[in-house]
């Protein structure tokens, strides 16, 4: 081969890494900030819930993982600016970034409002761009090239539901950026790939039936699982564990890929 291999041990150790995960405090992206810490990064979580992100950091520090929070609006310039700075000032810099952050909130078009159409792209797309070109002016500035990952969906791919026709735009907007950045940075030595979620059990996804009678909200679950081969809903860490694999050394050339992690939906 002509190069020394990275050591087994080393492939997956982030090990003097720093990472930011935005929407980090629950869900999948504590699943996430919960693999890149045991992995040996320093986190910092950035989330609009503060209370929810503090209760995370005290969870996963008492473990002995190096994690902390910061409030910030994705969609919100100065925000973006702060996280990134604070990561620098309290971690020494930046190698990750995940693009985790997002909303969905359903209705069909007859009732979406101009308010409801541009708030989800807000978060879901502005809030990427704002984060990987803040975040990207501070590795090429480090010199030491990076990992950005954007956390699109199977909705990036194919529509999962009516009701979210913002939020399915707002994905496929996420998945053409995540493609064109990753040929933009490749010159850097940042690799920017994604990850596209089926169905994944979390607070946010369970607040979707919110409203909707138990019978019905039994019928949606089995109509849903009904199209997973696998037989089960996603986990937080089942996303976590393919990033920890996109943030190493085992992804180490792969860029402008999206990774689909959905127990096999699509296939219907």
């Amino acid at each position: 081969m002509g190069e020394d291999l990275i050591s087994f041990n080393q492939l997956l150790s982030l090990s003097g890494k720093v990472a930011i995960v935005t929407g980090g405090a629950a869900g999948i992206g504590l699943g996430i900030v919960t693999r890149l810490a045991q992995a040996g990064a320093k986190v910092l979580i950035a989330d609009m819930d503060e209370a929810t992100a503090q209760k995370s950091v005290a969870d996963l520090s008492a473990q002995n993982l190096v994690v902390k929070s910061i409030k910030c609006d994705v969609s919100n310039e100065e925000d973006v600016a702060k996280m990134v700075q604070t990561a620098v000032s309290e971690f020494g810099g930046l190698d990750i970034l995940v693009n985790n952050a997002g909303i969905f909130p359903t209705a069909p078009l007859s009732k979406m409002t101009k308010e409801d159409f541009d708030r989800v792209i807000a978060v879901n797309l502005r809030g990427v761009f704002l984060c990987t070109e803040v975040a990207s002016k501070q590795m090429i500035s480090q010199g030491r090239g990076g990992k950005i990952i954007n956390i699109t969906s199977i909705d990036a791919i194919h529509p999962s539901m009516i009701g979210l026709s913002h939020y399915d735009a707002s994905k496929h907007g996420v998945w053409g950026f995540t493609k064109n950045v990753a040929l933009e940075l490749a010159a850097q030595k940042i690799w920017v790939n994604a990850i596209a979620p089926g169905g994944i059990t979390t607070h946010g996804v369970a607040k979707m039936s919110q409203g909707a009678d138990a019978e019905t909200q039994k019928k949606n679950a089995e109509a849903f699982m009904a199209r997973i081969p696998m037989g089960r809903m996603g986990m937080p860490d089942d996303i976590g564990k393919v990033a920890l694999f996109l943030a190493s050394e085992m992804s180490s050339y792969m860029t402008g890929e999206q990774i689909v992690v959905d127990g096999g939906a699509l296939l219907n």
